[in-house]
């Protein structure tokens, strides 16, 4: 198996506030990138447990409102569905950058689905903006049964290229 090609996810929320991730490529397609981030400590994002060692599949696409995180167990199974309202501002191939536009959806195996964080929007956000952010949400609710069902496929091929 060949080394993983590196790649730092630069995430700005509304805030200003600036995180970086070191990550894994595992696929660029002319409309997405596919990134890997193994977990490095335990985590329990809103309600759902993750653990050291386990994954997170990013996917970014250039062209949408949204990216998925698609968590994903030690043995393959997967913990949660995170979709980030937001899009890519840069990718210049070893940074990656996306703007997060504060609300998430998160759907877990057993059906649940939460919309979180719509009290994060700042009261005095251009009109504009507002509604295209909450656009995005009702799409990602709409399509939520066909995005899940692809990333199951895409990150099952991941997984099992080389993903554990």
């Amino acid at each position: 198996m060949t080394t993983p090609e590196r790649i730092v996810e630069v995430k700005t929320s509304l805030d200003g506030r600036v995180q970086e991730f070191a990550c894994d490529v595992t696929a660029r397609e002319v409309d997405h990138v596919v990134i890997r981030y193994r977990m490095v400590k335990d985590h329990d994002l809103h309600g759902v447990s993750l653990h050291a060692g386990e994954l997170t599949f990013g996917y970014f696409w250039f062209d949408r409102p949204y990216n998925l995180y698609h968590w994903v167990r030690h043995d393959g199974s997967t913990a949660a569905w995170y979709f980030n309202i937001g899009s890519v501002t840069r990718f210049d191939g070893a940074v990656l950058e996306w703007r997060d536009d504060a609300i998430d959806i998160l759907a877990t195996p057993d059906g649940r689905v939460r919309v979180l964080d719509e009290d994060e929007l700042p009261n005095d956000l251009e009109l504009g903006r507002r509604q295209s952010i909450l656009g995005a949400r009702d799409r990602v609710l709409r399509e939520l049964g066909s995005l899940i069902h692809d990333a199951e496929m895409a990150t099952a091929k991941h997984f099992k290229d080389g993903g554990a």
